[in-house]
């Protein structure tokens, strides 16, 4: 797939990590710089305002500066996916209306998650959103949610037209099988870090991706592989995935905000403290990131 035919929510979205100073401010220059890096080292796009970015600690005015920079530092022909979760659809409607003001090229609605919603409630959450016009790519995490999208309510969705992909984040590459035979014109999109292979073989088109955030390069090989459709590219990519798995689990644990922001400063980057509630990694889970972490390196990626 050629650039020029690659729909925006396809490639490589880098759910962003999101600097602080100090003092616990958002620094917008440093995550400007972040973007930049992304796009030159190879990703197709970013996905601010999700979990690793931890958009509920943001105050509504961080929250929307962080799309505006974004777009803003974006290079032609990178993409941003915006985060609109929130409690309520009127509210993600907002964001996704300030999202489209900015310039964003879609976005990312997870379901109304203040209590186990029902069908028709989910499907109604997803129409206001779409309201705004921007292309919806759904987010399914029953995980950290109480609504799981299974097959059949996305099937629903995007055969009423509001929803185009589903970043799939149960863990489960069985999913994709049953997704594709419910709705076999709808874009899966992988939504964890350790399922990159197994997902790309079941046919996605897409990544909302955390390590990216710390190597990009390794990773960006690592999808292009897994989604060619080329079986000859299969065992190059199952032998980066073998290097990197132990890495990239850590993107589906409940520390995963703290573990990519250490890899990243392992690496050179900025990752830096998180807001609370998250407070700093165990001793213990701290020297196993860089150990993880330094492993990847010594081995020849980044």
């Amino acid at each position: 797939m050629t650039e020029t035919q690659r729909k925006p929510w396809h490639g490589i979205h880098v759910a962003s990590a999101l600097p602080f100073t100090d003092d616990l401010k958002v620094d917008y220059d440093a995550f400007a710089e972040h973007v930049k890096f992304l796009a030159d080292s190879g990703c197709h796009g970013i996905a601010p305002n999700g979990s690793l970015g931890e958009y509920q600690t943001l105050t509504a005015e961080e929250r929307a500066r962080v799309i505006t920079t974004a777009v803003d530092a974006a290079p032609e022909g990178f993409t941003v996916m915006a985060g609109v979760g929130a409690y309520g659809a009127l509210e993600s409607k907002r964001w996704a209306e300030q999202a489209a003001e900015a310039g964003a090229h879609t976005v990312m609605l997870l379901p109304p998650n203040t209590y186990p919603a029902t069908e028709d409630e989910v499907v109604d959450h997803y129409r206001r959103v779409a309201e705004v016009g921007l292309p919806i790519v759904g987010y399914n995490n029953p995980i950290d949610t109480k609504v799981d999208l299974k097959p059949e309510l996305i099937a629903r969705l995007h055969g009423e037209g509001y929803i185009v992909g589903v970043k799939e984040f149960t863990g489960d590459p069985r999913r994709a099988y049953a997704i594709k035979e419910l709705a076999p014109d709808m874009d899966l999109i992988i939504g964890t870090d350790d399922t990159v292979l197994e997902m790309g073989i079941a046919g996605a088109v897409g990544w909302v991706a955390g390590y990216p955030n710390a190597i990009p390069e390794s990773t960006v090989e690592l999808y292009n592989l897994s989604t060619s459709g080329d079986v000859a590219d299969i065992e190059r990519a199952r032998e980066i995935y073998r290097d990197l798995h132990k890495l990239l689990r850590w993107d589906t644990k409940t520390e995963f905000v703290q573990s990519i922001k250490l890899s990243m400063d392992v690496v050179g980057l900025k990752g830096g403290v998180s807001r609370p509630p998250r407070g700093p990694l165990t001793p213990r889970d701290h020297e196993q990131v860089m150990q993880d972490t330094k492993e990847v390196l010594a081995k020849g990626y980044k």
